[in-house]
């Protein structure tokens, strides 16, 4: 595509001045070293319409490195990895959870990040393997690695309490997350990966590797997903913002949304937030007829070291829309509704009301560096939503619990839970239930 060239271009621009510069190995001089490495094991008891466990056990992480910055500009790089510890059978995923490994279940390193950035007053540009977290295209680290991205950011904020954001994304690097969908095993699992972040295609096969952005998620080579984004934030306790992601030959989604908090004497501050998004197929329409709506909204209050909230959703249902009845598509990680789970993101198929309700509290009183958190979700699917084979209320239940030892700097250990009822149904009504417990520890340097 011609914006990604023109790019591309500018970027080698850049390193050939940087190259001729005297001062060149001053730059490198001042960089650094960050990384995090990661514990992460899972286990996963089935019971209904399967019944069996899984679970797996996983070292590794990241390290960066960042040069310093030279005339604004500046470089950097990171490798990823995941190696099993104490596995059962890897070629067996009712065995080894797939949600930690790579492809097959097996070992990984790779190199995730490799980009240029270059800073001139309130303009940024940053091209090449990144991390993005944005509503429609994110990382999504809930497992051991996440998702990656091959991407050319410009962002400005020249016009006051606003961020303008252009970017073009080429490239997509599924983390290990998504592999947990399986979509090539029948129509009704490439529902639930496309609804859920990931390839309408196929996502068990894919880690690590940067593929195009249409390959990726319909099995279709195009020019990527064109971004353009506004983020205002000029009013006390107001941030509004507005996404438009134009997937060639794909879709187009419009993203929107609102928070506004306020507080009152005594520490009470209530919020409350409301979200939209809008897809519809355009050009080749590779991934089908697209046509939906989704919409949620949130209220909540912060008291004292309290944090409790409820949301709730409902997704458009059309019947004529091939691909996913006019449910909400969203193959790149991105996760931005209100209802998810921890697990259950059924909040994007056709025809599906949801509601969730949220509490946790900061054990910070008490003189310890511990937070809680419990939740409770429902989401109820139409006859349509193309997963399950009826129509049936799926529940979703957990808890997280976050601690960072004071004797540890930059330690953080984390148990959490999720307890699945009517996950899906098979035509004759049996369910699919489950209960997971995941701890993790994230040491940051």
């Amino acid at each position: 595509m011609r914006g990604t060239v023109s790019l591309s271009l500018l970027a080698s621009a850049l390193v050939v001045n940087a190259m001729a510069a005297d001062d060149l190995a001053g730059m490198f001089k001042d960089g650094k070293v960050s990384g995090q490495f990661r514990e992460f094991s899972i286990t996963r008891d089935y019971n209904g319409a399967v019944n069996y466990t899984r679970m797996a056990n996983t070292i590794g992480g990241y390290v960066k490195y960042e040069t310093g910055a030279w005339n604004g500009l500046s470089l950097g790089a990171a490798a990823y990895g995941t190696v099993g510890v104490a596995l059962g059978n890897r070629n067996d995923v009712n065995d080894v959870d797939p949600t930690l490994l790579s492809k097959n279940n097996s070992n990984d390193v790779y190199l995730g990040e490799a980009y240029l950035q270059y800073k001139n007053g309130n303009t940024t540009f940053k091209g090449g393997r990144q991390k993005l977290d944005t509503p429609m295209a994110g990382s999504d680290d809930a497992r051991m690695l996440p998702n990656l991205f091959e991407a050319y950011v410009l962002s400005n904020t020249d016009v006051k309490d606003t961020t303008l954001i252009a970017a073009h994304v080429t490239k997509f690097a599924q983390g290990t997350f998504g592999r947990v969908y399986n979509a090539s095993a029948n129509h009704a699992n490439a529902i639930l990966s496309a609804t859920s972040g990931y390839s309408y295609w196929d996502s068990r096969n894919q880690t690590g590797s940067f593929e195009n952005m249409g390959k990726y998620a319909v099995n279709h080579n195009t020019d990527g997903v064109s971004v353009a984004a506004a983020v205002y934030s000029g009013i006390p306790g107001l941030k509004l913002q507005l996404w438009d992601y134009y997937a060639h030959d794909i879709l187009n989604a419009i993203y929107a949304e609102a928070n506004y908090g306020w507080s009152y004497a005594g520490g009470v501050a209530p919020y409350v937030a409301a979200q939209y998004i809008k897809e519809d197929n355009i050009g080749n329409d590779y991934a089908g007829n697209v046509n939906s709506d989704f919409v949620g909204a949130k209220a909540g209050v912060k008291v004292a070291n309290f944090d409790l909230y409820g949301a709730v959703s409902h997704n458009s249902k059309d019947a004529s829309a091939a691909a996913t009845n006019g449910g909400t598509i969203s193959p790149w990680g991105g996760m931005p509704a209100y209802t998810q789970g921890m697990v259950t993101r059924h909040q994007f198929m056709a025809g599906t009301d949801a509601w969730k309700v949220a509490g946790s509290y900061d054990w910070k009183n008490f003189g310890v560096n511990l937070n809680t958190g419990v939740y409770y979700a429902s989401f109820d699917l139409d006859a349509l939503n193309g997963y399950s084979a009826r129509a049936c209320t799926t529940t979703e239940s957990g808890f997280d619990v976050i601690f960072n030892p004071q004797t540890i700097k930059n330690l953080q250990l984390r148990v959490r839970a999720n307890y699945t009822r009517d996950f899906a149904q098979t035509g004759s009504g049996v369910p699919t239930d489950w209960d997971e417990y995941r701890f993790i520890a994230n040491y940051n340097f």
